[in-house]
């Protein structure tokens, strides 16, 4: 029995196939030839279509979509956008443990011995949160949506540059941080069409045992959240009981469509809205 070429295989998923279809074999290369032919006519017949809804009807592409609807519905619950500098300095980075000896040092994209592509969100939302904490009554929420960038080299479930949320909240009752974690972590998986995800308690490399969302059969990791007080807090002088939780919103996108694809929902130069261009 004769399945897909590799490149075959390739080009079927760009193209959205389904697992049946990928999963087929044939009695010789012919008849294979033939199969993939009529495919890849019917799948690219369907993304010209996917394409013209986009120009006519959505007119910007999901990720922008999904971070208005997650926005609007945290500034509903009480939460408060922010926006921070993509740019991030070293020392910043060492207030939360990342040193040239930590594992994510390797991953950043350095600008200037002491400037970097921001990584992560958190460590400006640290320094944003000390004024803060100053200024406003507890609880003080706060989320960020927006770019970060690593060097990852781990397959189709990361990218160099993608799009993070991260809430915060200071001044949750210790007793209740786990079952705010869980009300707030479900409430942006729903927003995202995300009905089935469990919670699981993990070991990260910044905030150490941390909990995580894990999305589907599948178990895609769409997010990681922690609680304070935490020894990461005291270089930043804050003494408060407070959960935070990072989501990843290709990931989010990802999970809701069930696609093995994370760069077809990020910022690209070869897909549109999710779909292949070269087409």
């Amino acid at each position: 029995m004769f399945p897909w070429t590799q490149t075959q295989t390739q080009r079927l998923k760009e193209l959205n196939a389904e697992d049946s279809a990928l999963n087929k074999t044939f009695a010789d290369k012919p008849a294979r030839e033939a199969a993939y032919q009529a495919l890849e006519k019917t799948l690219v017949t369907t993304q010209r279509s996917q394409l013209a809804e986009f120009q006519t009807t959505h007119r910007r592409p999901e990720l922008c979509r999904l971070e208005f609807k997650l926005a609007d519905m945290l500034t509903q619950a009480g939460f408060v956008q922010v926006t921070t500098p993509i740019i991030m300095a070293r020392g910043l980075l060492k207030k939360m443990s990342i040193d040239s000896k930590h594992p994510l040092n390797s991953q950043i994209f350095w600008l200037q011995d002491d400037k970097c592509l921001r990584p992560m969100l958190a460590p400006h939302l640290y320094y944003l949160l000390v004024d803060l904490l100053r200024i406003w009554e507890r609880p003080v929420r706060i989320f960020e949506i927006g770019p970060c960038f690593r060097k990852e080299s781990k397959g189709a479930k990361h990218a160099s540059e993608f799009t993070m949320l991260n809430l915060v909240e200071m001044g949750t009752p210790v007793g209740t941080r786990k079952k705010r974690i869980q009300d707030m972590g479900s409430r942006v998986a729903m927003t995202a069409g995300i009905k089935d995800h469990r919670f699981e308690t993990v070991t990260s490399e910044v905030y150490g045992d941390t909990m995580d969302i894990i999305a589907g059969k599948d178990g895609l990791e769409i997010a990681s959240a922690a609680m304070g007080p935490h020894p990461l807090d005291q270089p930043w002088k804050i003494n408060e009981s407070w959960i935070g939780i990072g989501f990843g919103l290709e990931r989010l996108l990802m999970a809701s469509h069930q696609s093995r694809n994370l760069a077809k929902f990020g910022r690209s130069l070869a897909y549109l809205d999710g779909v292949r261009l070269n087409i």
